[in-house]
């Protein structure tokens, strides 16, 4: 579709903002301190970004249990491969690109982590054993640079109130994949729900 009022120009763009504070400048570092070290351990999930760096971008999610992402040192982290779906759309735009971005999330926290910087694939089997203690041993795992590293601000998840229970009742009507992919694959939905739960604990357990 043609999209009205589109911004096209950086000084289109611009004109619209006043400047970034010093501290949103500032905060950005580009090596784990202390306080980003304790958040990266006990941090459950992220959102993976990469790009071919073309036509081809992806975010998708990764968990595990809190520290699960491994800190290598000061400036790096690496992400366990675990059972997917086989896909490598992010594998893929690593290989070809090398780059990636993280936004770590630990629940009931509003405030966020992001890294950003350099990324490869490696089956180094050092890198991977330091993975055994809580998961098996990967087959992969990728490892981030953090070229750009910085905590977000509540606001977001604040707007949405994501950790707030008396907001989730008006969200229970949202699909989930069963519903959604139910017409497409032409499958009953109660039963891609089951076929789907069975994958589930079958992938989980391989962990």
């Amino acid at each position: 579709m043609e999209i009205p009022g589109r911004v096209d120009s950086l000084d289109q763009l611009t004109a619209m903002y006043r400047p970034p504070s010093e501290a949103a400048v500032g905060k950005q570092l580009d090596r784990i301190d202390d306080g980003m070290a304790a958040f990266i351990d006990l941090s459950p999930f992220l959102v993976l970004s990469t790009t071919d760096g073309g036509d081809s971008v992806d975010a998708s999610p990764r968990g595990g249990p809190p520290g699960f992402v491994r800190r290598l040192d000061d400036r790096h982290i690496a992400i366990p491969d675990l059972n997917g779906n086989n896909r490598l759309d992010s594998y893929r735009n690593i290989v070809t690109h090398g780059r990636a971005g993280v936004l770590m999330i630990v629940p009931g926290k509003d405030e966020t982590l992001r890294i950003n910087g350099p990324a490869a694939i490696t089956t180094d089997a050092d890198i991977l054993a330091g993975f055994a203690k809580e998961l098996r041993v990967p087959k992969a795992a990728i490892v981030i640079e953090t070229a750009e590293i910085y905590g977000h601000c509540a606001k977001a998840f604040r707007r949405a109130q994501l950790w707030e229970p008396q907001a989730w009742g008006e969200r229970e009507a949202a699909p989930d994949l069963a519903a959604m992919y139910s017409c497409l694959w032409n499958i009953d939905e109660t039963d891609l729900r089951h076929v789907l739960e069975e994958a589930y604990e079958s992938d989980l357990a391989q962990d």
